[in-house]
């Protein structure tokens, strides 16, 4: 099983001064939010790291998986609402300041022809949890505590959260969540559906690591096309529309031959 190790030395602690970190171990990259001090809040300007960093991956032949964490005991508390100023919270919005780059963000996580695997590793609220729903698979903490907290703040969510939740718990436990703004932990999320998998903090890297062993093995244009194929799916089209979506469709898959050789 391999080890988690590209941000694992840094997640207690700050290497440097970037907000985002990034390390490449074979075909994983890992990308680790970098503000511990602020529970890795997000900022406009960590934002638009966090996209530089996924723009520099996108295009690497070698990169295969994005791990997304954060440093410290903290996956992401949501939005440093500091970074806003003296800029009036108008209706429950942040803005564009804020809106814009982390819309952008989400869609990379969505669009970029890699897996992403975000590592839960302690609080992941509101944007923070939005960043998260933005990933191909969640990996949490059992520990860990997750949250929706924007009516608690006379907010109201603009970076996915009200499309992409419901989808995972369904429709009844997201109003619950969202209403109560409750706090729920990572074997909750687990158990939910919303994570893939939870394990007890001391062995979440050997969780992560295990999946993904597990996925590496597989062929990475059978994965890109899967990843296209449930997005289409979660456009809410219609059953028909994404038969056919996935009927008509073509991928690059190169490796196909090679893996069924032994079989022929």
């Amino acid at each position: 099983m391999r080890p988690v190790t590209p941000a694992a030395a840094t997640y207690g602690v700050t290497m440097t001064d970037d907000l985002v970190l990034l390390d490449r171990d074979g075909a994983t990259a890992t990308m680790t939010l970098n503000r511990p001090a602020a529970l890795n809040a997000l900022t406009p300007e960590s934002l638009d790291r966090l996209s530089e960093r996924l723009d520099e991956v996108a295009g690497d032949p070698t990169i295969r998986v994005v791990v997304l964490t954060g440093a410290g005991r903290a996956f992401c508390a949501g939005v440093d609402l500091k970074a806003l100023g003296q800029l009036e919270i108008s209706d429950g919005a942040v803005g564009d300041l804020l809106d814009l780059p982390a819309r952008g963000v989400i869609t990379r996580l969505t669009t970029i022809p890699k897996l992403v695997v975000a590592r839960i590793q302690g609080a992941c609220f509101t944007g923070g949890l939005e960043i998260a729903l933005g990933c191909d698979m969640i990996v949490a903490a059992d520990e860990a505590k997750f949250g929706d907290t924007h009516a608690k703040f006379g907010l109201r969510p603009s970076w996915g959260m009200s499309q992409r939740l419901i989808r995972l718990v369904g429709v009844a436990r997201a109003r619950s969540l969202s209403y109560t703004a409750a706090t729920f932990t990572g074997a909750q999320a687990a158990a939910w559906g919303l994570a893939t998998r939870s394990a007890p903090l001391a062995h979440l890297d050997a969780a992560v690591g295990e999946l993904l062993d597990a996925v590496l093995a597989n062929s990475q244009g059978s994965l890109v096309a899967y990843k296209d194929l449930y997005a289409h799916a979660l456009d809410g089209t219609g059953l028909a529309d994404g038969l056919a979506y996935e009927a008509a469709t073509g991928y690059p898959i190169p490796d196909t031959e090679s893996r069924v050789a032994s079989f022929r």
